[in-house]
């Protein structure tokens, strides 16, 4: 450990002793300070008391140390703390905070991090958001308020939903800024930026694009999720073998043919449009075989269609060899030829 996080430790331990027993104890077992860190619960458990009575004795604590500090080397956290959330709006997530704080004071990363955490909780210039479920526990000033912060996130949500595929970070920003400008006024893409850091139905990648958790697009998990993450990214009918080299060279996860292969046959999110080419349902393909696409294509029309006529639009929704298509035409169970060279369904 540094000489930095030994003072900073020495020092939060020498103010603890100042507590009372009761006050320290709880602390002491909600950082893991000693030993691992313990919940509400089953620190209540061993006093015999209720979780939020556990808490209600943290929090005097937490007071007691913030004013005990003033006058100690740790004051630095707080500063650099408070110098930091400035800069990115007023608001940021517990982890990237506190990350920050290591980086910009020279803190090895062996120190407890609940340390630092408490010693940002002592800070009566900041607030610290109670836990919630799909979201991360974030620090603010208490001018970025909670429900500014709810606006917004309503907000993307809805913006996304709507248009159903990720944005650009920098366009997604600027709508919801015009949506909420008359309710909370500029709010700049560094605060949004910070706010879509909280919840975890939203993610970011690609260094610029933003959607949601659970389309698993910019954040892919199953071979399922990579395969379509490399069709929308190349925006284009592929072979099952450049989707696997695309899934090893962007994932460097070494993918076989016959495995890929399966997948994508077995998820009705891929369509395959002939010899090997797949691509994804959303793009507006349909399942079914070539002959499936000239019935299709028949009754849209209404109408009989020159060979010419039928041939083009079978290739705009399926990639096949001419002749398969000439094949498919002498399906006399199906097809009718009328004319020289027109055809209906029968």
């Amino acid at each position: 450990m540094s000489t930095i996080a030994t003072e900073i430790q020495t020092t939060f331990e020498n103010i603890l002793a100042s507590l009372a027993e009761k006050e320290r104890s709880v602390i002491t077992r909600r950082i893991g300070l000693k030993w691992e860190r313990e919940t509400l619960q089953e620190i209540g458990d061993t006093y015999g008391i209720t979780r939020e009575r556990v808490r209600q004795i943290e929090d005097v604590g937490i007071k007691k140390i913030g004013r005990i500090m003033r006058t100690s080397p740790l004051m630095k956290i707080q500063e650099s703390g408070e110098k930091i959330l400035k800069m990115h709006g007023g608001i940021m997530t517990r982890d990237r905070l506190i990350s920050a704080i290591i980086a910009d004071i020279g803190i090895e990363w062996a120190i407890n991090q609940n340390i630092i955490d408490v010693l940002l909780q002592a800070d009566y210039n900041l607030q610290r958001s109670k836990p919630q479920l799909w979201t991360n526990t974030y620090f603010h000033f208490a001018e970025v308020t909670k429900k500014m912060v709810e606006a917004v996130h309503k907000e993307a949500l809805k913006i996304l939903k709507k248009k159903w595929d990720i944005m650009e970070t920098a366009v997604l920003y600027d709508i919801i800024h015009l949506a909420l400008f008359s309710q909370f006024g500029s709010l700049s893409a560094i605060i949004l930026d910070s706010v879509m850091d909280i919840f975890l139905d939203i993610v970011k990648g690609e260094e610029k694009f933003i959607g949601l958790e659970k389309w698993k697009i910019l954040n892919p998990a199953t071979l399922k999720d990579k395969a379509i993450y490399v069709l929308k990214k190349v925006k284009e009918p592929l072979h099952f073998l450049d989707i696997a080299v695309a899934i090893t060279e962007k994932f460097g996860e070494p993918v076989k043919t016959s495995t890929i292969h399966n997948e994508l046959i077995r998820n009705n999110e891929f369509v395959l449009i002939g010899r090997g080419i797949y691509v994804l349902k959303e793009w507006w393909y349909k399942d079914g075989t070539v002959l499936d696409v000239i019935l299709e294509i028949f009754k849209k029309a209404g109408a009989s269609l020159s060979t010419e006529e039928i041939t083009d639009r079978v290739l705009k929704v399926r990639q096949v060899k001419i002749t398969t298509i000439y094949m498919n035409l002498q399906n006399k169970k199906y097809v009718e030829r009328v004319g020289r060279n027109l055809y209906q369904s029968k």
